[in-house]
C-alpha cells in the first residue's frame, strides 16, 4: 500500500467522453462537505480478483450446504436437483465474476460475494417457507428474479464505462421515476398498500427501481447546487436561510414523500425517500441544521398522515400494541408471531428447516422474512446476516471517501445508504422498534423488483470502486487519497 496523498485543492478528474451536461458546469469550485473533511480517507485493500474468486466459491458453498440442511431437516435426504440449482447459480456467480475481472478489475473485491451470499441465504430461507405452504411455491420465481438480477449486474459493469455518465441524465432520472411512482396509484391496492402493478401473471413494484433513479437526481442535484444550499441566502441571526431555488428541491422531495405515503399509504418507501435525501443534503451541505429541519419535516407529516391515514394508523397502533388481538382473544397477529419467533430462536436457533415461523402467514416470505432467520438461525445468526449488510454499506461508504468526483461520492453515500436504510427499518419493523413498513430486506426477501434493484445497486458501487482506483492513480495497487478540503 503506497501513501500517495492527493493535494487538498487539486481539480476533479476529467469527465467521460461527450457533451457534459449542464450539472456538470455548475459544479462550484470549492465544497463544503461531510466527506471532504481533509482528512485523508482509509485506503482500500489490494484489488485482488483472486480472492473474489475465492470468496464467491465459499458464499455459494455456504448457500449450498444451507440448501441440503433444509432438505435433510424436513425430509430426511439431499435434494434431487441439488447439482442443477448449485450449477445455475454458480455458474451466474461465476460469470459476474468475469465481468468483474475483466471490466472493472480495480474494483472493492467484497462487493460481489457479499451480494451473493446474501441472495443465496434468502432463496434458501425462501424454499424453507416454500416446504411450510405447500402449494404456495416462492423460491423457483425468486431464482428467475435473481438470475435476472445478476444478468443486469453483468450489463451495468460491462455496459457503463464511467458512473459520472450518469450525472448527465440527473433530471431525466428524476422524471423518470416520478413516474415510476406514479403508475401504482391507477391499480388496485394489495393489502392496504397501492405499491404494485400488475399486468397478467406478472407483477412490480415500481418505486424499487425508482430509489436508484432518485439517487442519481438527489446526487446530480446536490453535486451542482450543494454550495449554494451552504452558503448563500439570508441570514437570519445565527441561520442562513437558503435561496429559493436551491431549496425548491428539498421541499419538493417532503412533498413527495407525503404524496407517496397519502396516495399510496406506503410509510416504507415515503420514509426511505425522504431521509435519502436529507441524509445526502447533509453530506453536500455539512450543516446539521439540514438534518434537524429534515427530521422535523418528517415528524410533522408523519404526525399528520398517521392521523388521518387508516392504513398508517392500523400499523402504529399495532406498533403500540402488538399483542391487543392475543389479549381479546382473536389468537397472535403478524408482529407477535414475528417477536415469539425470535424469542423462540434464542441464541443458536432451532436449526434451518425446523421452526414455525410461517404461522407469520402471507408476509412470511416477504416482510418477515428476518423471522424466519431469528427463529431458525438464533442472535448468532441474525448478528451474522446485519455483519453482511454492514459490510456491504460500510464498503460503499468507503468508495465514497475514495472517489475524487463529487457526483460519485454522493452517489456512492446515496446507493449505500439505501441498504442502511431498508436494513433498519425493516428489522425495526420486526422487531417492533418502529412501525411496520411493508419493505423488502434486501436480497433475502421475496421480491423481484427489490432483488434485481440491489443487483443494480451492487453493480454501481463495483463501478465507482473501479473508478476511484483509476483516479487514485490505478497502478497495482490501491493508493491512500485525501479527499477534497473544505473551505
Amino acid at each position: 500500500m503506497t501513501g500517495t496523498t492527493r493535494p487538498a485543492h487539486s481539480p476533479e478528474p476529467a469527465a467521460p467522453r461527450g457533451p457534459a451536461g449542464p450539472a456538470e458546469s455548475a459544479a462550484a469550485p470549492a465544497e463544503t462537505a461531510v466527506l471532504p473533511t481533509g482528512a485523508a480517507t482509509a485506503p482500500f485493500p489490494g484489488p485482488s480478483r483472486g480472492t473474489e474468486l475465492a470468496l464467491v466459491l465459499l458464499a455459494l458453498l455456504l448457500c449450498g450446504c444451507g440448501y441440503c440442511a433444509v432438505e435433510l431437516a424436513t425430509s430426511g435426504a439431499v435434494p434431487d436437483g441439488i447439482a442443477w440449482y448449485g450449477g445455475g447459480m454458480a455458474a451466474l456467480a461465476l460469470l459476474a465474476h468475469l465481468a468483474v475481472r475483466l471490466r472493472a478489475p480495480g474494483a472493492d473485491p467484497l462487493l460481489l460475494p457479499t451480494a451473493v451470499l446474501l441472495n443465496g441465504i434468502g432463496l434458501v430461507l425462501i424454499h424453507r417457507l416454500d416446504l411450510a405452504t405447500p402449494g404456495r411455491p416462492a423460491a423457483p420465481a425468486q431464482l428467475v428474479w435473481s438470475a435476472l438480477g445478476v444478468a443486469l449486474f453483468i450489463a451495468v459493469v460491462a455496459g457503463l464505462r464511467d458512473h459520472r455518465t450518469l450525472r448527465r441524465y440527473t433530471y431525466l432520472s428524476a422524471v423518470t421515476a416520478l413516474l415510476l411512482m406514479t403508475v401504482p396509484v391507477f391499480f388496485p391496492a394489495v393489502n392496504g398498500a397501492r405499491i404494485w402493478v400488475r399486468l397478467g401473471g406478472l407483477s412490480l413494484q415500481p418505486a424499487e427501481f425508482a430509489k436508484v433513479l432518485l439517487a442519481v437526481f438527489f446526487a446530480g442535484h446536490l453535486a451542482a447546487h450543494g454550495t449554494a444550499l451552504a452558503h448563500s441566502g439570508r441570514r437570519i441571526w445565527r441561520c442562513r436561510l437558503p435561496t429559493g431555488r436551491a431549496l425548491g428541491p428539498v421541499l419538493a422531495a417532503w412533498l413527495l414523500s407525503v404524496a407517496v405515503l397519502v396516495f399510496e399509504r406506503d410509510l416504507g418507501t415515503s420514509l426511505l425517500f425522504f431521509l435519502l435525501f436529507v441524509i445526502l443534503l447533509y453530506v453536500a451541505t455539512g450543516r446539521t441544521g439540514w438534518i434537524a429541519v429534515g427530521l422535523l419535516l418528517a415528524a410533522l407529516g408523519a404526525w399528520a398522515v398517521g392521523r388521518l391515514e387508516p392504513h398508517v394508523h392500523a400499523r402504529i397502533e399495532v406498533w403500540l400494541h402488538p399483542f391487543a388481538t392475543v389479549d381479546a382473544g382473536r389468537g397472535p397477529g403478524q408482529l407477535a408471531q414475528s417477536l415469539f419467533a425470535f424469542d423462540a430462536g434464542g441464541l443458536t436457533g432451532t436449526g434451518l428447516g425446523l421452526g414455525h415461523s410461517a404461522l407469520v402467514g402471507f408476509a412470511a416470505k416477504s416482510d418477515f422474512i428476518l423471522a424466519t432467520a431469528g427463529e431458525e438461525l438464533g442472535l448468532v445468526g441474525l448478528t451474522a446476516l446485519f455483519l453482511l449488510y454492514g459490510l456491504l454499506v460500510e464498503r460503499g461508504f468507503r468508495t465514497a471517501l475514495a472517489l475524487r468526483d463529487r457526483f460519485g461520492r454522493l452517489l456512492s453515500v446515496g446507493l449505500a445508504s439505501i441498504v442502511a436504510l431498508q436494513v433498519f427499518v425493516i428489522a425495526g419493523g420486526v422487531t417492533g422498534l418502529i412501525p411496520l413498513t411493508g419493505m423488502a430486506m434486501p436480497f433475502l426477501a421475496q421480491g423481484g423488483s427489490s432483488v434485481v434493484t440491489n443487483w443494480v445497486i451492487v453493480a454501481l458501487l463495483v463501478r465507482a470502486g473501479d473508478a476511484a482506483r483509476r483516479q487514485a492513480g490505478g497502478a497495482g495497487r490501491w493508493r491512500r487519497v485525501e479527499a477534497v478540503g473544505a473551505p
